[in-house]
């Protein structure tokens, strides 16, 4: 951060960790002398366009091996951010669950086989209980799935929402939960393209988080497409059921040929097989949907199965883990006891 005038310019993350052709953006924010923010356009650069690029919306695009430093110049203000990249691994490990840390001990049971699993973890908010507050987060959610803090991507709940404007969430998780008056962002993994929602807001069409959205997967130059938030499109829970609000959101990725959706919101898991936003079964185009509402909470009771739903179990917490390859996905229910198991893979459309 550079201070001038009593102006302070920054630009968060502070350091990217990238794969090659991989590619995430950068903010860079103005403050005035009061810590108000101002209206500013920044100039990028980075130092070595051979290792990493950076258009002038703050987009960094990883073109080879090294490292770089990108630069955000307002005035004679700068602030800059370091970007390490590494060569693309064959496969990536992504794993995670919602409806998480509270007062029982399913949280730590989860977070110990987090403790066992390497890779990107992500939550499908719920994250503390009851109210997403400060006080649950530390009390909570730190001692347990908070270990894996440094390599979490988050998504927030309707709970994370019970504090104001989710703010305690935004707090804990950082830059790394998105601009705190959006909550969704997106970012490359492996030789994905990975969409984080908040499904708390209007997703409607012509929504900004929709026009955000469309936007978002039309810039991306990714193979394969993941998505997640917290309320699940489709679902055969009787607490809550199908959130008819995601059906827009679902047809844009739908449009663009995402494979997976991953979601919360009622605990339990429950696998779909690849359907429309309506729907309706479609083995070629599809989206698979996974609800893992399986992190910790007290489970859920399902009702009369939903078209295309494919397997669902509520009797333990558990993660799922998805092994990402550059043209296909494996799946894997770990549970935290019991024999139950599910897995399987599918290729990108």
């Amino acid at each position: 951060m550079v201070v001038d005038s009593g102006q302070t310019l920054s630009v968060v993350p502070s350091a990217l960790s990238l794969f090659v052709d991989n590619s995430q953006r950068l903010t860079a924010t103005l403050k005035d002398r009061h810590g108000d923010m101002v209206p500013a356009t920044p100039e990028w650069s980075s130092d070595n366009p051979g290792v990493a690029t950076v258009d002038q919306t703050g987009l960094v695009h990883a073109t080879g091996t090294g490292s770089a430093t990108i630069e955000a110049k307002i005035r004679n203000l700068r602030a800059a951010a370091s970007v390490t990249v590494d060569p693309r691994p064959s496969s990536v490990v992504f794993v995670g669950a919602g409806d998480i840390a509270t007062s029982g001990s399913g949280d730590s049971q989860t977070a110990s086989l987090l403790d066992g699993i390497q890779g990107t973890v992500f939550t499908l908010g719920d994250n503390a209980y009851p109210n997403g507050a400060a006080s649950d987060y530390s009390t909570y959610y730190a001692p347990t799935w908070g270990r894996h803090k440094a390599r979490t991507h988050p998504v927030p709940g309707n709970h994370e929402y019970m504090t104001l404007g989710a703010a305690a969430y935004f707090d804990y998780f950082g830059a790394a939960a998105g601009e705190r008056s959006k909550g969704y962002y997106s970012y490359d993994l492996g030789g994905w393209h990975i969409i984080a929602l908040n499904s708390n807001l209007a997703a409607n069409a012509g929504s900004p988080e929709e026009q955000w959205l469309r936007a978002d997967l039309a810039a991306s130059q990714a193979h394969c497409t993941l998505a997640y938030w917290h309320h699940p499109r489709f679902s055969s829970g009787t607490t809550h059921g199908d959130a008819v609000l995601m059906t827009d959101l679902w047809k844009a990725l739908y449009d663009y040929g995402a494979e997976i959706v991953l979601s919360g919101h009622e605990h339990n898991y429950e696998r779909f097989a690849p359907q429309t936003a309506a729907g309706a079964s479609d083995p070629s185009k599809g989206i698979r949907e996974f609800v893992a509402g399986t992190g910790g909470a007290g489970g859920y009771p399902f009702g009369a199965p939903r078209p295309n739903s494919e397997v669902r179990y509520n009797a333990t917490p558990g993660v799922l883990k998805l092994t990402l390859y550059p043209d296909r996905y494996e799946w894997q229910f770990v549970p935290t006891s019991g024999s139950f198991r599910d897995s399987g893979s599918g290729s990108c459309h």
